[in-house]
């Protein structure tokens, strides 16, 4: 945002879309598939975003495009060899921009046809399906690429996904091929696929591994499929430009724009994953639609230049496949602008260097899931603690000006620019170039709430972090915030060409639901204005893939599941209970799922109140509220440790702002046992439970507290990949310190094994 120019234009309201922006949803439905091979018409509106001025084409189609016009452009940048850890921890040293291994467009769709072509030769068919394993890279948006080409689809498995869950996506997807990045991954799905409790892998025809060389000849065996060639990547490559192009012309020329394009498999916290099927068309929408409106608010991919995103996140989530692989294309092919992809190095989110890239990317787009931008926010506050005198006081002055503009520009303000503000900017330019983030135009969370005063903290550096909401079924983004156009505490207002409404919805019948009132403000707390949020629109998923090898009840009970989510009018029901305002902004206020029923009946949604507790105590890592039908609720609490980074639990050592709290204390053992600690958690639930926003009566306190040993991670099985928390998981696990809470004396409870 410019410094020192006239106060920008705030929106008082989201005004609400022309009817003719909106796809009609007229005709019986049903408004989905679950076949492999099934087809969804877009959801086209007469006018707007979602309309005809938007292409019904396919990815590849605008591949070839961008290709086409800007093929000598650096598309994908990464470090290789990947300089390993040291076995004291330390990390090298990145690389300079000028020695990163470079695809520019042309090379990336080069090798993207002729993995392709490799494909057609190991016999992957029309609607197949490619799995991807392993860290973020450019063989993965190649391997992407290629099965679209093919006519058929990706099926990305985690990073962190078990052995067990990859052999599961692997056989229910239907894979066929499946390209990896190192041997330990092939020898965990093939003695998951050889388990005895599953066997029932027919289809898989190759590996391809892309940072290892496998012997020349080297097979696997893999009951059910026999012998299963292992091809290292650079074979595969000479495979395919070995082939004539015309099959792969053929295929090209019959992928149609609702055709199934990629499976994201739902992070989900009970049972085996769901695979979201999305269509060609929802991702050329969604990619258009978010860049369009970002490029309104702040310039970006308005101009011919390079537009540069750091891929991190996993690929095989939404965000990551929406933001990073088609957000790039899209981008490149219908703007003036390029998309560049640089990709971190593995191990940059455990060991807390994710910033080192970003010095070297400089992106100009941003995602960070709120565990990304909190962890960004401890370190910041580490280094200004350790300044004195002048610098600090004035480093506390220019973080007050910010602040003061950051919440003028929230909806509805003056959008007023304080007098000395232009110098604070200045200053606080030094603190994002240090992040990296002073080159960033638009930086964004999504995936997991994020807290309002984690905003607040980055409004008074002068970067604003705009919320967006979505989910798989979704094919990612459904409402948006802008610089111009947010409300912090609020996810924003609904996308162009997406519809979002709250309804009360029949428990037993979602075709039965009556829209909720509109609310005054986002935190009006009437029943009446909160209910379940539903949306739809071009960018809907297809359906739940069913896996056709499974038979008939399988088929039926992925068809009833999928029915159960979008009714016979096209709304997506979301499970998330939320409101909307009369301004237009949509507010999350918890997941039926995760309601907390009181002993009398309340409806308690725990995440607002768990904010709470966590904004008062910064060394507080996570706040996980109990109290489904007992007499009063309770919570666990996890302190900020060093190594805790959402996938590990980390140590025992405490981490960043968690010193603060007494800093003759260093461990989480430690403040088990030390009563300062003990005070502090005591002091913010205090606060908390006599704040009538979000404990209105005494069935919403949390009356008593366990500190834990170690933080939940997905290796604890208590996170999802995208970091959010398994409650039900996590409630199990600690079953018998739960139990001791209740029946011991006291506000703190030691911890018990």
């Amino acid at each position: 945002m410019a410094c020192c120019a006239a106060a920008p234009i705030v929106a008082k309201s989201i005004p609400r879309q022309p009817e003719d922006h909106y796809f009609p949803y007229t005709g019986p439905g049903p408004w989905y598939t679950c076949k492999a091979d099934g087809e969804m018409a877009p959801r086209v509106s007469k006018a707007g975003l979602a309309g005809p001025d938007v292409p019904q084409t396919n990815i590849p189609a605008l591949f070839k495009r961008a290709v086409q016009t800007k093929g000598g452009k650096d598309a994908l940048l990464v470090e290789r060899p990947t300089p390993p850890l040291g076995k004291d921890g330390k990390v090298p040293e990145a690389f300079p921009r000028e020695k990163w291994t470079t695809w520019t467009f042309e090379k990336y769709h080069q090798d993207a046809r002729a993995l392709s072509k490799a494909f057609i030769k190991l016999g992957f068919q029309q609607f197949d399906t490619v799995n991807i394993w392993g860290f973020n890279s450019p063989e993965w948006f190649i391997s992407v690429m290629a099965g679209m080409y093919a006519g058929g689809k990706c099926g990305g498995l985690y990073p962190t996904d078990t052995a067990a869950t990859a052999a599961y996506k692997v056989v229910h997807s239907g894979g066929i091929v499946c390209t990896v990045e190192n041997k330990s991954h092939i020898d965990k799905i093939v003695s998951a696929l050889n388990d005895g409790d599953r066997k029932d892998a027919s289809r898989l025809k190759a590996f391809i591994a892309w940072s290892y060389d496998p012997a020349q000849g080297e097979t696997v065996n893999v009951e059910g499929c026999g012998a299963v060639p292992v091809i290292s990547w650079k074979a595969a490559l000479e495979m395919g430009k070995a082939e004539s192009d015309d099959e792969l012309e053929r295929r090209f020329a019959g992928i149609k724009p609702g055709h199934c394009c990629a499976l994201i498999y739902t992070s989900g916290t009970t049972g085996d994953p769901k695979a979201v099927m999305v269509s060609h068309d929802g991702l050329i929408y969604l990619g258009n639609a978010v860049m369009t409106t970002v490029g309104k608010s702040c310039g970006f991919a308005t101009a011919a230049t390079e537009e540069r995103v750091l891929s991190y996140l996993p690929l095989s989530h939404v965000a990551g496949l929406c933001c990073d692989i088609v957000a790039q294309i899209t981008t490149t092919a219908m703007n003036p602008a390029w998309g560049t992809v640089f990709f971190a190095r593995p191990y940059d989110l455990k060991a807390g260097t994710i910033k080192d890239r970003l010095l070297i990317s400089r992106p100009t787009l941003f995602l960070g899931v709120p565990l990304v931008w909190e962890k960004m926010a401890d370190r910041i506050r580490a280094i200004g603690a350790a300044s004195t005198g002048l610098k600090k006081a004035a480093s506390t002055w220019a973080k007050g000006k910010c602040l003061e503009h950051a919440k003028a520009l929230n909806l509805g303000g003056s959008g007023a620019i304080p007098g000395g503000h232009c110098l604070a900017m200045k200053l606080m330019k030094a603190v994002k170039g240090a992040v990296g983030l002073d080159q960033c135009k638009y930086a964004f969370t999504g995936a997991a709430p994020i807290r309002t005063d984690t905003q607040e903290y980055f409004g008074s550096l002068g970067i604003y972090i705009n919320e967006v909401y979505g989910m798989s079924e979704s094919t990612g983004v459904v409402t948006i915030s802008s610089d111009t156009a947010h409300q912090w505490g609020s996810v924003g207002w609904e996308l162009a060409g997406c519809e979002v409404e709250i309804f009360k919805v029949d428990p037993d019948d979602v075709n039965k639901k009556a829209q909720c009132s509109l609310a005054p403000a986002l935190d009006s707390s009437g029943d009446e204005y909160q209910g379940e949020i539903c949306f739809r629109g071009r960018g809907i998923m297809m359906g739940y893939l069913s896996c056709q090898d499974w038979g008939e009840q399988h088929i039926s009970s992925v068809e009833k599941k999928t029915a159960e989510t979008i009714d016979a009018q096209g709304w997506v029901h979301s499970g998330d209970k939320g409101l909307k305002t009369k301004a237009g902004m949509i507010k999350i206020t918890g997941r039926y799922k995760e309601l907390i029923i009181g002993e009398g009946g309340e409806n308690i949604a725990p995440v607002p109140i768990e904010d709470s507790v966590k904004g008062l105590c910064d060394g507080i890592g996570e706040c996980m509220m109990i109290g489904d039908k007992r007499k009063y609720n309770v919570a666990l609490i996890t302190l900020k440790a060093v190594g805790a980074n959402g996938e590990v639990p980390g140590t025992d050592a405490l981490d960043a702002a968690a010193k603060n709290v007494n800093p003759d204390v260093q461990t989480i053992s430690g403040a088990m046992k030390d009563q300062k600690w003990i005070q502090t958690i005591t002091d913010a639930l205090t606060k908390t439970n006599s704040n009538g926003k979000v404990v209105p009566n005494n069935a919403f306190k949390i009356q008593k507290f366990m500190i834990l040993p170690h933080n939940f991670s997905e290796e604890g099985g208590e996170l999802t990949p995208t970091k959010k928390l398994k409650r039900a998981v996590a409630e199990k696990k600690y079953a018998k310190q739960i139990e001791h809470m209740y029946i011991t004396d006291g506000t703190y409870v030691e911890y018990v094994a």
